[in-house]
């Protein structure tokens, strides 16, 4: 932990020596919550988000905070690591290929609804709720990696091996759920005349409402689609590679983790609901996923369990500049340099493109740096090649 403030109702406890200003005013309307509890966490790659900043931990008594879980819910990494040990430029071109030829990009989806198997079970969701009214469009959304900062990479291990990650998260469903709830906690902080500022967009559901129990079910199923969603996409990206090496490809290890989500756990002898916005579980030996910028290094890591960041680590790198800035003042040529001169095949091709270019997001390694008493590096991960949605 590299600073805590102690100016509002509870403690705000940073694992970062810098924070934007817009950031650490999230920090401030969420620490001065009523129902808040115990501290508020800031993992090394905070930034700005939507009432809470993205790399926030926020534990409160009782009550669920739809905008605290953000509107891609479930979103997280996957990884698994393979039986290879190298692969040719050449090789990975056409693997690339391959992949881009099988999972829809961007705002794309697929043009037939996928098998129902491959969908999460749907008996025990809410009558007539977002998820049953989108079910049929999201089973042609499964498989798919959407944009922004969800990407593709295959990598080379500090292990000898060869990895695949992707990171997506739940698509169109899951915003469906996010903005669905956070109006209705809206529309009932209004009836109930809530002290919560409006303007902190912190609107919140008592768990004992039928609106909070209904957005727990929905929740969890967005999650659950994400990680259906990144297996589907995983399963075709490795039926490319079996193509190219048949026999000599196998997949040794699975790592999923998320990072935008709410549940319940016991922290300091009470139960709370933890609420991580772009942060990730790092229990005591549980495995988990920090990636970096696009060109950088990411991480396999194994959880340290420290309570003061209610045992919770980074989710990546964390931007350092918006992305309208990132266009408009990095240097088209400078970032794909940056990637060229390693042998990255990029995804960095246009102007447009630079909102996901190295330079747009915070060093990687000051990050980890920042995180040593909540993780602990098992594998390091360098990039060969890179997908964007």
């Amino acid at each position: 932990m590299k600073q805590v403030i102690s100016t509002e109702k509870i403690p705000i406890k940073m694992w970062l020596e810098d924070i934007e200003d817009g950031a650490l005013i999230q920090a401030k309307n969420m620490a001065n919550l009523p129902f808040a509890y115990k501290h508020v966490a800031l993992m090394p790659d905070s930034h700005s988000g939507y009432g809470m900043p993205i790399g926030g931990v926020l534990a409160t008594k009782a009550v669920i905070i739809p905008n605290a879980v953000g509107v891609d819910i479930g979103c997280g990494m996957c990884a698994i690591k393979t039986s290879l040990n190298n692969i040719s430029a050449d090789v990975l071109k056409n693997i690339m290929t391959g992949i881009r030829d099988l999972i829809p990009l961007g705002f794309d989806h697929h043009k037939k609804q996928q098998d129902i198997a491959l969908m999460p079970s749907i008996e025990s969701i809410v009558s007539n709720g977002i998820v049953e009214r989108q079910f049929e469009s999201a089973r042609k959304q499964i498989g798919t990696l959407g944009g922004g900062n969800h990407f593709i990479e295959i990598q080379k291990g500090s292990d000898g091996n060869i990895w695949i990650m992707i990171h997506s998260g739940s698509r169109n469903i899951g915003l469906k759920v996010a903005e669905h709830y956070n109006q209705k906690a809206k529309m009932l902080n209004e009836r109930w005349f809530s002290d919560v500022e409006k303007s902190a967009n912190l609107a919140f559901l008592p768990i004992e409402t039928q609106e909070a129990k209904d957005y727990f079910i929905e929740m969890q199923y967005c999650i659950d689609f994400a990680l259906a969603n990144r297996k589907l996409m995983m399963q075709n990206i490795v039926s490319v590679f079996v193509e190219f090496f048949k026999g000599d490809f196998k997949e040794l290890e699975f790592v999923n983790i998320a990072h935008n989500y709410a549940r319940w756990e016991n922290h300091y002898n009470s139960n709370v609901i933890v609420h991580r916005k772009g942060a990730t579980s790092a229990r005591n030996g549980e495995l988990g996923i920090i990636p970096g910028s696009q060109g950088t290094k990411s991480y396999i890591v194994r959880g340290k369990g420290n309570p003061e960041s209610f045992e919770s680590c980074s989710h990546g790198a964390g931007r350092k500049m918006g992305r309208g800035m990132a266009q408009r003042t990095l240097n088209l040529e400078t970032e794909k340099g940056k990637l060229d001169e390693k042998g990255i095949i990029h995804a960095i091709r246009n102007k447009s493109d630079l909102d996901e270019a190295p330079g747009a997001y915070k060093d990687i390694d000051t990050v980890m740096a920042n995180q040593l008493d909540l993780v602990e590096i098992v594998v390091e991960l360098n990039p060969l090649a890179v997908i964007k949605g």
